[in-house]
């Protein structure tokens, strides 16, 4: 990163919700209200920022994301064993699919509805130990994988033309750029690969202008870079371990931040698993809706 621009807001905590591990922000425009997770914790979180209220719902298991359906009161879950249509009022839980049921020791991490209405989303080695991670597709029939041999993946996002899917290698530093015809999903290109001393690439967001804004684990930042992988401007995180982000407001131009506490000393990281809240001034985008 040579001489990036700064953004000139700082981010603030919207939710103190010393999340273990938070992640999987998304934003329902229907409500006006913004969900995440606790993968470890575990549970499902959720805010509505016009009332400054907040709740949180126990999860059966670990969630590494959650996805909007018609039922703003059911999301699909991401859960360690699998895919599941998960009530937020009642804790009924509706298996759907089980993407590595010989893989007792993977978990599903981070996903989100495409543009075609599918669900991608990848898993990983539960322990870090492992290249047994993957991406998958599923639209409500099939299962799909598209990439695979990796340690811990974050991702996979479209672009706002639908044209590229990202993907992330986190341990190997890398978010992979693929060229997406409908549900086809080419080939990895590499789109930007982080130095040692941006520590690791985590979970992503898309603006409306087609820039990918990704969260750095262990380096109390968020980039946003250019459709060309050049970097545009430097968020910085008053905390080490920053998750995901994703847009939302009445104009989809606060960008929410998820962040971790595992393994931080609250004496000398006291904001590490909060949910943060940044204006940025930049449009993002809807999130889609799995209807399958």
């Amino acid at each position: 990163m040579t001489n990036p621009v700064v953004h000139p807001h700082t981010p603030h905590v919207a939710v103190a919700s010393a999340c273990m591990l938070g992640e999987g922000p998304v934003w329902d425009h229907r409500t006006d209200t913004l969900l995440w997770v606790d993968i470890k914790g575990p549970g499902i979180w959720r805010y509505h920022p016009e009332t400054a209220e907040h709740s949180r719902v126990d999860a059966p298991e670990s969630v590494g994301f959650v996805a909007l359906t018609p039922d703003p009161k059911v999301v699909i879950a991401g859960f360690k064993s699998g895919l599941a249509r998960f009530n937020l009022k009642t804790g009924d839980v509706q298996r759907l699919v089980a993407p590595e049921e010989d893989k007792p020791g993977n978990r599903i991490n981070d996903g989100h509805v495409g543009p075609d209405g599918a669900v991608y989303f990848g898993t990983m080695h539960d322990d870090e130990a492992d290249a047994s991670g993957a991406f998958w597709r599923w639209d409500g029939r099939e299962l799909a994988q598209f990439h695979s041999g990796i340690v811990v993946t974050n991702g996979p996002i479209f672009s706002h033309d639908r044209q590229t899917l990202y993907a992330t290698d986190t341990t190997g530093r890398t978010i992979y750029a693929f060229d997406a015809n409908k549900s086809r999903i080419g080939e990895p290109r590499s789109f930007a690969h982080f130095d040692e001393g941006w520590g690791y690439p985590d979970g992503m967001a898309i603006d409306a202008e087609g820039h990918v804004w990704v969260c750095h684990w262990g380096a109390s930042r968020i980039t946003r870079f250019g459709p060309d992988g050049s970097v545009e401007r430097i968020v910085p995180v008053p905390t080490s371990q920053v998750t995901k982000c994703a847009f939302g407001g009445p104009d989809l131009t606060d960008l929410y931040i998820t962040t971790a506490a595992i393994g931080h000393d609250p004496h000398i990281d006291p904001m590490a698993g909060h949910l943060f809240k940044v204006e940025t001034g930049i449009r993002g985008l809807r999130a889609n809706i799995f209807e399958g």
